[in-house]
């Protein structure tokens, strides 16, 4: 049971960062500069997560939801919207 519940908040956990992703993408760049590769990269990295942590018992909830919050983040430094902002700060 303890096994089950870890791997549904960890489930829920990926859905709400991706959600906020989505929705912060969508605000930020519009629906025509939508970044659909990063999001499936998203998916992926949250579907791995998941399943690591219902293969390996003793892997802590929040390693796994604090793993994801890493790679959502990574992810996000690589989107249009956020490389446009660097440029602008830089130069």
């Amino acid at each position: 049971m303890k096994k089950t519940f870890g791997t549904m908040m960890v489930s829920a956990a990926v859905v709400l960062l991706t959600a906020t992703f989505s929705f912060a993408e969508y605000a930020a760049a519009g629906a025509a500069n939508f970044p659909y590769f990063q999001l499936g990269a998203l998916i992926v990295g949250g579907l791995i997560i998941i399943s690591l942590k219902s293969k390996f018992e003793k892997m802590y909830t929040s390693e796994a939801v604090g793993a994801f919050a890493l790679y959502a983040v990574f992810i996000a430094l690589f989107t249009n919207p956020v490389i446009d902002t660097v440029k602008t700060l830089v130069s």
